[in-house]
């Protein structure tokens, strides 16, 4: 039997965005390395052509879309999913629920589909109340037609179980342990404070720089991320540039640096809210961050340990930040559990072969067809769950 997969609704292959992304840039020379034909739908001008680390097996397709907040991840899923309608793969590795609407055509055309979910998008501060409608009933389309779900932390495994009735496959996101690396020019080891984000206020962006005001009157402050779009929260990060005790990288694509900044930096604060297992966090840990957290289920969950969450308030993050910082030993300890824990839970290989195994699953699953009646994707999906976990 061919192995044929494509994946619709990242960026691209290789891109550095974001979380799906992230899974991509291992998933897709996994697969490859695997036999699977594998072609990732791109966006223009979203991917690093040139990466040294490209896998040359890993085929793409640039598709055509409207590039805008509120446009881009339907047009693009769109013509994504028309385009495989033609060329008919064995299973195609759907990303966000947006894409929901379009897993009824790939079903008619007989191509089963493994979908992640992401978070609780329905639920983001950035977007107005049509788009968090929009991506509700995305979720409630996918809920219905998509042949197997995976969540990438239980506590999302339980939201859907619970609001759609569908059972799903928990894949988390998966970290690197990287080899030990020098400090990055211009820092210290231990000298500094980290936060790495998108900037969107569920990330508690806004909360950070309040912080980071405060914490720069001793503290180095380094900031990597913007919103990709512009806005108030990139210009209250320049502002927040102009003390000299305070670096905005804004968006980093040199993975390198960026591990490095997490390895050597004496704190990490990592404010998201509503994602499952976020790639950065599971990252992070691998290098050995000290981190403090915004206190939601997910990140309690990544990290096991409730002991440096914290509210979304910027005295309050402040606090445990210098916390960790003044106390070498908590420090130490941190660093140690958290690289113990992204071994052991988050490991890229074991996350990848959990991904093939629900699309040769997917492959041989035949999809409920009767309207109105999700029983049959249900057990399927229940039954799977405990042979891919």
């Amino acid at each position: 039997m061919s192995k044929s997969v494509v994946v619709i609704g990242t960026r691209g292959y290789p891109s550095y965005y974001g979380g799906f992304e992230t899974a991509v840039r291992h998933l897709a020379p996994f697969l490859a390395e695997s036999g699977w034909d594998v072609n990732v739908y791109c966006r223009a001008g979203q991917t690093k052509d040139d990466d040294e680390a490209r896998d040359a097996r890993v085929r793409t397709t640039r598709t055509w879309g409207l590039e805008s907040k509120s446009l881009s991840t339907l047009s693009f899923g769109l013509s994504s999913v028309l385009h495989s309608l033609l060329h008919k793969p064995r299973v195609a590795l759907v990303m966000n629920v947006a894409n929901g609407f379009f897993l009824p055509l790939l079903r008619l055309r007989g191509i089963p589909s493994v979908v992640n979910v992401d978070g609780i998008e329905w639920e983001r501060a950035k977007w107005n109340r049509i788009a968090k409608s929009v991506f509700k009933l995305g979720a409630r389309m996918t809920a219905r037609y998509g042949t197997i779900l995976v969540s990438d932390s239980l506590e999302i495994q339980r939201r859907w179980r619970e609001e759609f009735g569908r059972d799903s496959v928990f894949i988390p996101y998966g970290g690197r342990i990287p080899a030990r690396s020098d400090v990055v020019p211009g820092y210290e080891h231990d000298g500094y404070v980290l936060m790495v984000a998108r900037f969107v206020p569920e990330n508690t962006v806004s909360e950070f720089f309040e912080a980071a005001e405060l914490l720069a009157e001793q503290h180095k402050v380094v900031i990597v991320g913007s919103t990709g779009y512009g806005g108030d929260l990139d210009e209250a990060a320049r502002r927040l540039s102009e003390h000299p005790n305070v670096d905005w990288l804004g968006h980093l694509s040199d993975d390198k640096k960026l591990l490095s900044l997490w390895e050597h930096a004496g704190a990490y604060f990592h404010g998201h809210s509503v994602g499952g297992t976020n790639p950065a966090l599971v990252q992070a840990m691998a290098c050995g961050a000290p981190v403090v957290a915004r206190n939601t289920p997910y990140n309690a969950e990544v990290l096991g340990s409730d002991e440096y969450l914290v509210p979304p308030e910027p005295l309050a993050i402040k606090r445990a930040v210098e916390r960790m910082l003044k106390d070498d030993d908590e420090r130490a300890k941190a660093r140690e559990a958290n690289r113990e824990r992204a071994a052991a839970q988050y490991d890229w290989t074991d996350v990848c072969q959990r991904y093939e195994r629900a699309m040769r699953a997917a492959m041989g699953e035949k999809t409920a067809e009767r309207q109105g009646e999700q029983s049959n994707d249900v057990d399927s999906a229940g039954n799977l769950r405990a042979t891919l976990r």
